[in-house]
């Protein structure tokens, strides 16, 4: 049974969470909040799991109308910014069992890539991972989910919005099969 969400209280506990803060060479300088990262322009760190059920369909989800960046788009991976003091495995186990109630998977690290335009700034872990149970989507962060083929999540971008920067997770992880 979904419940209802304060989006207002939700956004603000989610901006004031202190995330790693990191420079170029993806070096920890320290904590700060995660709306202080975004409005100075800092680098973060973040985890994308892209996660696949034993077919080899790619789950993919719709953003909350209430996410700040990316609202309403689809994204082909579970993922957020990394805690500070936590790191990314840790973060890319916590993310996925938050976002879509996986839990007890083993992740697997594909690609270690910086992410840089206008709204992000992101050094970036990308993971992928193997399930069938039943997702359970937290309904603060995901509108709906479905299982598509690599070739769909590749192709629905040019009708649909996708997040760009879990697109470029994508890209890596396939080059990394090749």
């Amino acid at each position: 049974m979904l419940r209802p969400v304060d989006e207002a209280a939700h956004r603000a506990a989610s901006d004031a969470e202190v995330v790693a803060w990191v420079d170029e060479q993806d070096r920890l300088l320290g904590g700060v909040p995660r709306a202080e990262l975004r409005a100075r322009r800092l680098i973060g760190r973040g985890t994308y799991i892209l996660l696949f059920n034993s077919a080899g369909e790619l789950c993919v989800h719709r953003r909350t109308l209430s996410k700040a960046l990316y609202p309403g788009y689809w994204d082909v991976a579970a993922g957020g910014m990394v805690l500070y003091g936590e790191d990314y495995a840790a973060s890319a186990a916590r993310e996925l069992a938050e976002e879509l109630g996986i839990v007890g998977v083993e992740l697997v690290e594909h690609a270690h890539f910086l992410y840089d335009a206008p709204e992000s700034r992101l050094w970036c872990t990308a993971y992928s991972a193997v399930s069938d149970a039943p997702l359970v989507l937290q309904p603060e962060e995901v509108l709906e989910a479905r299982f598509i083929s690599v070739e769909q999540a590749l192709e629905e971008p040019r009708q649909l919005p996708y997040c760009p920067d879990s697109l470029a997770a994508l890209q890596r992880y396939l080059a990394a099969l090749h």
